[in-house]
């Protein structure tokens, strides 16, 4: 069975906002001092983030295949909310570069 665009959405705003979170602990973690936990937090993101990915992947050979979709609002939102944590996690990557410099 297919999953519907709001399905997909919604997979790709748990898996967004996971990698996001666990971005940001990293950061804290890395402000305290504790690199290795930084580093796992960073490698949880990477899970969450690459999930989240394959769900759009799959959206976009949909679409590539002749499948059309309807867009919604809550689909540009994961979207946003996507390409918003990776953001988040390659801010993070270099601020726990910065902190391990200090």
């Amino acid at each position: 069975m297919e999953s519907t665009i709001t399905e997909t959405a919604f997979q790709i705003i748990l898996h967004a906002g996971n990698g996001k979170a666990n971005a940001m602990e990293a950061i804290q973690e890395a402000k305290s001092g504790d690199f290795e936990a930084a580093d796992k937090k960073i490698t949880e993101a990477n899970i969450d983030l690459r999930k989240a990915h394959q769900f759009q992947t799959k959206l976009l050979q949909d679409e590539a295949n002749g499948s059309d979709k309807e867009i919604t609002i809550i689909l540009i939102h994961a979207q946003d909310h996507l390409m918003t944590s990776m953001t988040v996690r390659d801010l993070a990557i270099e601020m726990i570069d910065l902190y391990r410099r200090l």
